[in-house]
């Protein structure tokens, strides 16, 4: 095994290798600052040119795809709070904070710090454990992920703000949205009034488009901004965070990337959700939890380290065991069995210069993507400085192209602007638009591992009669007590200082 090790290494760094990580990487990032386009479009869409290519260089330049993708969504997130990828949608929380505080070099170096850490660490734990961890996802079942589901809304309870019964309404208006369409389970056709647009359901990427960048957009112009930020930006070595911040940013990144990569070897944790429990576990942690949503470091850093270790994560059960744990990964999936590759408990003995080469690739193309984007940080940083009256069209024609690209349909257009005037008025009354997305984003999955638990056994007590669902359970109701009782506590203590404020 030693000598596959050595020779897929050196198999890696062939220059050919080297390009397809390269271009795979560049692809990745350029379709995540899009939105619409998403790592599995950008890669169904590469699948026949990269069937051309050798074995290797065919899983390279597609994985290169995948995780480029997964950074490349923060840019837009964190510059104009329009969320390239799903899983973004955390980081623009403090990223778009940050850039209208002046420090969107920061955010954008943190987030490409943060990934890189993510990808070396991610590729060394599929070297060193990758089988070995993979047999654990098979003991996941529906009463398991039900567990699992659970315990990630008690996010929820961090994303709602001031009023927690706003922000559990908003979570479970989400829920019913993701209803629409087909039933997963029976096929019938639920709650779509008859049209044949609706059979589908509502796509994530219009609603997200709506929520966050059309919407961001009306706001912009009824607070008549004229920039997003209006200060001075210094050259791209200044804008890199130094000292406390990146301190804070570096621990943060670290305590992402291991959340993320747990979480990411069970199939179907999507990167999305991974960096939602990120981000709630620094809020949790952090001696100023008010201030998250205001410009914090450790808001961009965890959620990014924390999607980019589940999309690293996901090549441990697809190579070892077959199992793809997103869209995309089942792309990968099907590049590997087209080229006569069959993944499975023997493939890291069968061909190890395959894996190998692989796993060495990652290694270089995460190196070359912190290489790439670090010194283009002053770049990104400076679209903030552009007049909002040339920026403004501009967002709206992005958000227009990526509402309308996953389905080629004025329907997802028209989606996206209802969604932004939702968003929209949301903001004016302060309601938390990331509720309703979390609970969209759950639903499906509530919904589903709920329905095929209580199929299996006929009745709910699976839930208690299995460890690991009883565990899960038991953990949702502790943080669901220890938090409500914080904020009650925290908010307590603020209308006591602000009253003694006001009577002095």
């Amino acid at each position: 095994m030693n000598v596959g090790i050595i020779d897929g290494l050196l198999n890696a760094l062939t220059f050919a290798n080297i390009g397809f990580a390269m271009i795979g990487c560049l692809l990745g990032t350029l379709v995540g600052v899009l939105p619409g386009l998403g790592p599995a479009s950008a890669m169904a869409i590469l699948l026949p040119v990269a069937l051309y290519l050798p074995t290797d260089g065919a899983v390279i330049i597609m994985a290169g795809i995948y995780y480029g993708a997964m950074y490349g969504g923060s840019t837009t997130a964190i510059l104009m709070n329009i969320p390239g990828e799903v899983s973004s949608i955390v980081t623009a929380q403090d990223g778009f904070p940050m850039t209208k505080n002046g420090q969107a070099g920061q955010a954008l170096a943190i987030a490409a710090i943060g990934s890189f850490l993510a990808g070396i660490v991610g590729t060394l734990a599929i070297a060193l454990i990758g089988p070995q961890i993979a047999g654990l996802a098979l003991q996941f079942g529906p009463p398991e992920y039900f567990g699992l589901v659970l315990f990630s809304m008690t996010a929820l309870i961090s994303f709602a703000g001031s009023s927690l019964l706003s922000g559990l309404a908003l979570g479970v208006f989400g829920m019913w949205l993701a209803t629409v369409g087909t039933d997963p389970l029976t096929g019938t056709q639920r709650l779509n009034f008859g049209t044949i647009e609706l059979m589908k359901g509502f796509d994530i990427i219009p609603v997200l488009v709506g929520l966050f960048g059309i919407a961001e957009v009306l706001t912009s112009v009824d607070e008549k901004i004229t920039k997003i930020f209006t200060g001075k930006l210094g050259s791209w070595w200044s804008m890199i965070p130094r000292g406390a911040q990146l301190v804070r940013g570096m621990f943060a990144a670290i305590r992402g990337t291991v959340i993320g990569f747990v979480l990411g070897l069970l199939p179907g944790m999507l990167p999305a959700l991974t960096a939602y429990l990120a981000y709630d576990v620094e809020k949790q942690i952090s001696k100023t939890p008010e201030k998250f949503g205001t410009g914090m470091i450790e808001g961009v850093a965890s959620p990014e380290s924390a999607n980019n270790a589940t999309a690293m994560a996901g090549f441990i059960p697809l190579l070892a065991l077959g199992i793809p744990t997103s869209p995309a990964l089942a792309i990968l999936l099907g590049t590997l069995l087209i080229s006569g590759v069959t993944p499975g408990p023997m493939l890291f003995e069968q061909q190890p210069l395959l894996i190998w080469t692989v796993i060495g690739s990652m290694l270089i193309a995460n190196t070359a993507l912190i290489v790439l984007n670090l010194p283009l940080v002053g770049l990104w940083a400076r679209i903030c400085l552009i007049p909002y009256s040339i920026l403004g069209p501009v967002v709206l024609i992005i958000c227009v192209l990526g509402a309308y690209a996953p389905r080629n349909t004025l329907f997802d257009v028209w989606v996206a602007v209802l969604f932004g005037i939702i968003g929209y008025i949301m903001r004016r009354l302060s309601m938390p638009v990331s509720t309703l997305v979390l609970g969209f984003l759950l639903g499906p999955m509530f919904e589903q591992a709920l329905r095929q638990s209580i199929a299996m056994t006929g009745t709910p007590m699976v839930f208690i009669e299995r460890p690991i669902p009883l565990a899960l359970v038991i953990a949702t109701a502790l943080v669901l007590i220890v938090t409500t009782y914080l904020k009650r506590r925290s908010r307590a203590v603020a209308n006591l200082i602000r009253e003694s404020t006001n009577e002095a």
